[in-house]
């Protein structure tokens, strides 16, 4: 017998479309909190059990809902929000009227309600479906709404979700991502009788916004962060970026949010990347916080029923608002670098505990660990290539010294290198650590862009072209890429499968290996693969070039040399980090050693 198309039941379709809104606590909580924004709720209480498990409250002091308006809330595709019924000019976070009908089709909903103008709510329980008859119940003016038994109805869908701390974490997120974009509303929330967050509400203005994002993302990220400012015909961007050095592990946190909404559209994060290029670590994530204002009729957010993805009508042009904006913003930084390292080495030298000091021979190689100003080599980096040596000052000595000139210097003056790898620099209020290596790294990376951009650089011919043998993957990834290499002096041709012929390197980089070279260049362009732009696969090998002709850790600086290197990084742009995302430099300041030493 052949199959008979026939209507489903209504209860069924009703759990059918419940699975595309509600798919975790966390939903049922982001579609009762936006509902709350919509109706006005200047404070909003949220209560979890079992990170929404077992139970899930949400409370506003929203308009409220009348006696003849609950049931029809609970109806799908019932909502107020569409007055003229335009999908494009949606100015709210709700507009489908599913979210409702969806949980109270998977779960025990219980709505209490009450509008200002009456003496005493109702209220309205739906078991899985099956609607009751509102009935009074003492409340104040606003909703709240209680869900138990989440899935209860659909108990394969229990099966889906994780640990009670990882769905709390879910839940978190969607608070954390809505009070962002309305410092304007209070929230308070519990978990299992534990209060999570207690944000009260914020004033409309720019420190009101910057304290919200302190209490949530953190004070060092509010207080270092660069600010965003940015329009292009309608669209305004605004927003924090945090230092390239305030890496994470994880994108989880890049907050996006278009016209209020919290977003995660893929293009968006993409135009992140680029304006984070060749500034962060493989496989690290920038910490930011970009609020995209624009037309509502210019953005698509009728996506899917989440909300969560949106399309724009001119997608290239929003690309380049935010790749503009973030490298505008990251280079006109000027020098500056998170002091997430200072505040963490302030924690360890406060934590410390005074070593037994016991009578031992002076070491021979104390000298070595400390050089002073007075011990320091006066050579020049004998070895290093001429193009990467430090340029010297035309007054050296004038720092050496130290009389008060550091103070008008940013990095300060120089006063000691560390084990051969860090340069201790002294200024008007308090010191500064460099790191070498990393900091010089930058220096040679600019400079090739720089010269780049006026053409190919100089290649320096080797005496005897080296053999290079490579896996077969970073072989082809090369080969792909013979002109880039070209135009950056690497002079390479195929020798056989798996095997490449170098016949010149960077006159940059002067001595530096060429297989050590190729070798970095191919697993670079192996892992970043075809789909990359060539823009990125570009500044990732000259950062890995640049990396061969920089000052080495455990390289014996003079002190014209240290100095010149701080000069130098105070003139080039995004210096506080290297090309690999780690810091250059760390500051103490006066007060931060007074507190080491208790005289604050």
């Amino acid at each position: 017998m052949a199959d008979v198309i026939r209507l489903l039941p209504e209860q069924l379709v009703n759990q059918i479309a419940a699975g595309e809104v509600i798919e975790r606590p966390a939903s049922a909580l982001k579609e009762l909190l936006e509902n709350a924004i919509d109706a006005g709720a200047t404070r909003i209480s949220i209560e979890l059990e079992r990170g929404g498990l077992s139970s899930l409250i949400v409370s506003d002091n929203g308009r409220g809902m009348s006696c003849d308006e609950l049931p029809v809330a609970v109806q799908r595709h019932a909502t107020s929000k569409l007055p003229d019924d335009d999908l494009f000019q949606i100015t709210h976070f709700g507009f489908r009227g599913e979210a409702l009908p969806s949980i109270g089709a998977v779960s025990s909903l219980s709505l209490t309600s009450r509008v200002g103008d009456v003496e005493h709510g109702w209220r309205l329980d739906i078991v899985h479906g099956a609607v009751g008859v509102p009935r009074p119940a003492a409340c104040a003016i606003g909703t709240r709404i209680e869900i138990t038994d989440l899935f209860g109805s659909v108990p394969a869908r229990l099966k889906f979700l994780k640990t009670e701390r990882t769905e709390a974490g879910q839940c978190i997120d969607v608070v954390r991502r809505l009070a962002m974009c309305r410092p304007d509303i209070g929230f308070q929330m519990s978990d299992s009788g534990k209060a999570v967050f207690s944000l009260p509400a914020q004033p409309l203005s720019d420190e009101g916004a910057r304290q919200r994002l302190s209490a949530l993302v953190g004070r060092t990220f509010a207080d270092e962060a660069i600010a965003i400012d940015s329009w292009r015909d309608e669209m305004h961007l605004t927003g924090l970026a945090g230092l390239p050095t305030m890496n994470r592990q994880t994108a989880s946190h890049i907050y996006l949010f278009v016209n209020d909404r919290p977003v995660r559209d893929r293009q968006l994060l993409g135009a992140v990347r680029a304006g984070y290029q060749d500034m962060l670590p493989r496989g690290r994530h920038p910490v930011l916080v970009l609020f995209l204002s624009m037309p509502p009729g210019d953005v698509d957010v009728n996506v899917h029923p989440a909300k969560a993805e949106v399309r724009f009508s001119d997608p290239q042009r929003v690309r380049g608002l935010f790749v503009g904006s973030l490298m505008n913003a990251l280079s006109d930084a000027g020098l500056r670098a998170t002091q997430e390292g200072s505040e963490h080495a302030l924690r360890r030298f406060q934590s410390a505990q005074m070593p037994t000091i016991t009578s031992a021979p002076a070491s021979p190689d104390t000298g070595d660990m400390l050089q002073g100003q007075q011990g320091l080599s006066s050579y020049m980096l004998a070895d290093a290539p001429p193009a990467a040596r430090i340029a010297m000052p035309s007054q050296p000595e004038t720092m050496a010294q130290g009389a008060p000139a550091e103070a008008s210097f940013p990095l300060g003056a120089a006063r000691a290198q560390l084990h051969k790898t860090y340069v201790i620099a002294e200024t008007g209020d308090g010191i500064v650590l460099v790191d070498q290596h990393a900091a010089h790294e930058r220096l040679v990376m600019e400079r090739m862009k720089e010269g780049l951009a006026e053409g190919p650089l100089a290649s320096q011919t080797l005496l005897l072209p080296e053999v290079v043998d490579i896996p077969i993957d970073q072989y082809e990834a090369i080969l792909g890429e013979v002109d880039m290499l070209n135009r950056l002096g690497l002079q390479l041709e195929g020798f056989g499968q798996g095997s490449l012929l170098v016949r010149g390197v960077p006159a940059l980089l002067g001595e530096a290996s060429p297989s050590a070279i190729v070798r970095d260049i191919g697993e670079e362009l192996s892992h970043l693969g075809g789909s990359t732009g060539l823009q990125d696969r570009l500044n990732a090998v000259i950062a890995s070039i640049s990396c061969h002709g920089s000052v080495r850790a455990g390289r014996q600086l003079g002190s014209d040399e240290m100095n010149a290197l701080l000069r130098q990084m105070e003139e080039t742009p995004a210096a506080g980090q290297c090309n690999h995302g780690r810091p250059t430099f760390i500051t103490l300041s006066l007060s931060d050693l007074e507190k080491l030493f208790h005289r604050s």
